[in-house]
């Protein structure tokens, strides 16, 4: 009967202490389950924030909205770098930090630049910062790259999308130029207008009307016309492209996604070496047709001279 009654304890034992060690190793296997979700949330929650690859600190911005005086609103270094808290540039300027971008917004408004009738998001180079007066030459060189999508973009009344322009380069004539022709501001044609267009890449540049022109008469803005353009074979639609901009002295290429090159290497491009030039990158609206809009997004931009 002891016997009996130690052999009852035993069993009675093992299996009190098996079902115990089959629960502390749930237990534990709950608790490891629930860290490694958490650490996985973790990761998802750190993966969410992107910031956009672009330094702001020698880039002024105008917006499609117009200042106290009726003009274009501007915002120059240092102020553009704390753009995302400014109300007046929410709406048109802004982060996408899921993308890691930084997106600009245009539609037709009263907010136009002179010898223009489209609105702009626009960014302008600027070397020194805060100062126009300081621009380069093509003999100088030049670099800019960007990676870019267009967000989206509404369609006109045929249905096709409209277009904008998502880089330039611009002319600008130095104080000394503007005095000897008499003109009332700086301002020179751009030499280099990249469209996104029915979702390919255009480029368009300048020709000189007259080839024996004369240095004054080089100067002045009707002097200069339009080429035909050039379209890109690449259509890049609503994905991710970059785009890269190299001139030097009698030469200017551009470059797709680092596959398709434009090279312009002509008596035009050399005799544009009168000029001083600046950057311009965003979203500059060609159209005034009413509720039209389009959304382009830039992941990176720089420059270097």
């Amino acid at each position: 009967m002891k016997n009996f009654r130690k052999e009852l304890l035993i069993i009675v034992l093992t299996i009190f202490l098996s079902f115990n060690a089959t629960s502390l190793t749930k237990k534990i296997g709950v608790t490891e389950s629930e860290s490694k979700i958490e650490k996985r949330d973790k990761k998802k929650k750190k993966k969410k924030v992107k910031l956009p690859n672009i330094d702001l600190s020698h880039w002024k911005v105008t917006l499609p909205v117009t200042n106290d005086a009726g003009k274009p609103f501007e915002i120059e270094p240092p102020e553009i770098l704390n753009f995302a808290s400014m109300e007046i540039a929410k709406p048109y300027m802004y982060i996408d930090s899921t993308r890691g971008a930084i997106v600009f917004h245009a539609k037709p408004t009263a907010s136009t630049t002179k010898n223009t009738k489209y609105s702009r998001s626009e960014l302008r180079e600027q070397m020194v910062p805060g100062e126009n007066n300081v621009n380069w030459t093509f003999k100088d060189g030049a670099y800019m790259k960007g990676k870019l999508a267009m967000e989206a973009t509404s369609r006109d009344s045929d249905g096709k999308y409209h277009r904008t322009i998502i880089m330039q380069i611009h002319g600008r004539l130095t104080n000394e130029q503007r005095d000897l022709i008499g003109a009332d501001d700086n301002n020179a044609p751009p030499i280099l207008k990249i469209y996104w267009d029915k979702g390919k890449i255009r480029v368009k540049t300048k020709v000189l009307k007259n080839r024996n022109a004369s240095y004054e008469e080089m100067l002045h803005e009707d002097a200069w016309g339009d080429d035909k353009g050039f379209n890109f074979e690449q259509e890049v639609g609503f994905r991710k492209f970059t785009l890269e901009v190299k001139v030097s002295e009698g030469k200017m290429v551009i470059v797709l996604n680092k596959t398709e090159f434009k090279v312009y290497e002509d008596m035009h491009i050399e005799k544009w070496g009168i000029f001083e030039n600046y950057f311009k990158a965003g979203n500059y609206f060609q159209t005034r047709d009413e509720g039209a809009f389009s959304t382009v997004r830039f992941y990176e931009l720089s420059v270097s001279h």
